[in-house]
């Protein structure tokens, strides 16, 4: 199977899929697949976990990248949409830097600059919205500098360290955006 690429000036953004997660989960060992992934084995058995359950559901799927650093060859990352409404050409983008020597360098605005016009160009998609807790500062400055509006917040939304906490929503239109 060949792997969808996009390239950035310092990464390389490989795309996981549905298609290609049954791909790699039916052929690839164990070791395979966590070098794959870039996990150690304790993520690789969530993510089993996750990927027996099934990641996609009716009208909603998802389409994310690993983020590779191009002088390392390094996983050190991600970024792509989940719940991507089909029929509402709707979705919500996340992100991640899991490396933390990585963080702070612009890698993920580097990335953001491929995935957002991905989403409304190649996915169709009208509507690209994103979560963030008010502590991540860095995250909402992000979401900001490419003209995401705080939409509200929903209270009680996540799950994180055995409590509960609001989210606040961004939306970005793809009228209100210069691609």
């Amino acid at each position: 199977m060949q792997f969808n690429h996009i390239n950035t000036d310092r990464l390389i953004l490989r795309e996981i899929s549905q298609s290609v997660m049954d791909f790699v989960y039916k052929n690839y060992s164990n070791s395979g697949l966590a070098q794959f992934f870039g996990y150690n084995y304790d993520q690789l058995n969530l993510e089993r976990a996750k990927h027996e359950k099934g990641f996609s559901t009716f009208n909603r799927t998802f389409l994310y990248y690993q983020l590779i650093d191009k002088e390392s060859e390094k996983i050190i990352g991600w970024c792509g949409y989940h719940t991507w409404y089909l029929d509402h050409a709707r979705a919500e983008i996340g992100y991640g830097i899991t490396d933390t020597t990585f963080r702070q360098k612009g890698l993920m605005s580097e990335a953001l600059d491929a995935i957002i016009p991905f989403g409304f160009n190649e996915m169709k998609l009208n509507r690209i919205e994103a979560m963030a807790v008010e502590y991540n500062t860095a995250s909402i400055k992000l979401l900001e500098r490419y003209d995401f509006v705080r939409e509200g917040v929903l209270k009680g939304h996540y799950w994180d360290n055995d409590q509960y906490e609001d989210s606040t929503i961004f939306g970005l239109l793809k009228a209100d955006f210069n691609v």
